[in-house]
């Protein structure tokens, strides 16, 4: 048997072998997606009062942390890990409930409760062929496409200028619309590999236009130094279970996104059903390694969607691939320019590369459902769902959840994600398995 010869053709394949002159540009994208998830860091560090050095320390270590964990999605150690192209990143899902217990109890306090939870998510992966039946195709899709529906609001703000003083203005706009102009065009005209890089060239162009504003500070870059080892363990973790309890709950959130991007991320590359060893590596990996990014001062990591919208355009399911971009998240835990550099990219920029992604993340639930079936039961569990999970969890609505204990809020009230997930559940679990059969009887 022939040996399996470097071809630019096996980006599209699993373990295909990728010049790696070819597989770097497209690996170096996942950093556009994965810059967004440093802002819950630097969210709670400010509940906690930690200074602008420490937290400097913190996103330092959070690239490494991510790039590590999706270096072990990619080439999984024991039962931990997926062997699938995930893309981990911080978390925006632990925000509201860590912010509030760093302002409540301490920084330290946040940590402990992030690292009890990595654990509890972790053993939860590990176990789960025993439990994930539950979590049917059609529930699935329901949280996939809410999860792209969420993440609207997220590309709008950073497509405006994200949490600057100039939010909106005609500079912000003009970014955002050029980078998003040039990301369409070059993935409508370029031709072959060239077309996988339509993000970078997104990047690229709205990056130096950004420069030319004067929007962009690039003394930031080499403020902290050329190398800068990790700190582990920079804030030692206190345990205290009011904390723990609502982390836990998250947690559970979380899981089911990663559960959504498992099974979608089988269902675009690998065009089958996720497997249970699948779903278990994927959540042990998102667990374990938030214990760990705990341990390194920073909040959980979860699969990245943004990533399945990538590969959704893109078609590039190689693990080599995606490795390098992986690595580059770690090498930027050493190198605090590399590191620096990234989170300069201006907000509008962000923007402009991500509107797409999200969209194709809705359109990929969708699909999903269709794969599901279109049945009676499956449609009213999706429509019941969502109208649910977005309708009560309205900005304008929050008086709605009044009545409920504040870890009930906390988890349920601003955010469209668990509500649809357990309410498809429960719906799943509850309605009869062949309604259609039981109207044609009567």
């Amino acid at each position: 048997m022939s040996k399996m010869t470097s071809s630019a053709s096996n980006i599209y394949q699993l373990d295909g072998r990728v010049p790696i002159m070819k597989a770097i540009p497209v690996g170096l994208q996942l950093i556009v997606m994965f810059v967004t998830n440093l802002t819950p860091v630097a969210i709670i560090a400010a509940a906690g009062g930690l200074s602008q050095e420490e937290t400097s320390v913190l996103l330092q270590n959070a690239m490494l942390i991510a790039g590590l964990a999706t270096l072990v999605q990619l080439y999984p150690i024991w039962k931990i890990g997926s062997r699938r192209p995930l893309v981990m990143g911080i978390s925006f899902k632990f925000v509201p409930v860590l912010y509030t217990i760093a302002e409540v109890y301490g920084y330290p306090t946040a940590l402990g409760a992030v690292l009890v939870g990595g654990i509890f998510e972790g053993v939860l992966g590990l176990f789960a062929k025993y439990w994930r039946k539950i979590v049917s195709p059609i529930v699935s899709a329901s949280v996939v496409t809410v999860v792209g529906l969420s993440l609207f609001a997220e590309s709008a703000r950073s497509f405006g200028g994200g949490h600057e003083a100039d939010f909106g203005s005609a500079q912000n706009w003009i970014v955002g619309a050029v980078t998003l102009v040039v990301c369409l065009a070059w993935f409508c005209f370029a031709k072959g590999y060239l077309k996988h890089l339509f993000v970078l060239a997104g990047l690229v162009v709205g990056y130096i236009i950004a420069l030319c504003m004067g929007k962009v500070d690039l003394s930031v870059v080499f403020s902290d130094g050329f190398i800068a080892l990790p700190k582990f363990l920079p804030y030692v973790p206190e345990f205290h279970i009011e904390a723990i309890i609502p982390v836990c709950i998250i947690y559970l959130v979380s899981a089911a996104e990663t559960i959504g991007d498992t099974t979608a991320m089988a269902v675009v590359g690998l065009h089958r059903d996720v497997q249970d060893k699948e779903v278990s590596g994927a959540l042990a990996c998102g667990g374990f390694f938030s214990s760990v990014s705990a341990l390194m001062g920073c909040s959980p990591v979860t699969s990245l969607s943004e990533n399945t919208g990538l590969i959704t355009m893109t078609g590039v399911f190689n693990r080599f691939t995606i490795m390098t971009g992986a690595v580059c998240m770690i090498l930027a835990g050493f190198f605090p320019p590399l590191g620096n550099f990234f989170t300069s990219i201006p907000e509008p920029v962000l923007g402009g590369c991500t509107v797409v992604l999200f969209g194709i993340i809705f359109a990929l639930g969708l699909t999903m459902l269709v794969k599901a079936g279109l049945n009676q039961r499956n449609i009213l569990i999706m429509a019941l769902s969502m109208a649910i999970g977005v309708g009560f969890t309205s900005m304008d609505l929050m008086g709605l959840w009044s009545i409920f204990p504040e870890i009930v809020c906390s988890v349920f009230s601003a955010d469209p994600v668990p509500l649809v997930f357990v309410t498809a559940i429960i719906l799943n679990l509850v309605l009869p398995k062949n309604m259609e059969q039981e109207k044609i009887e009567e």
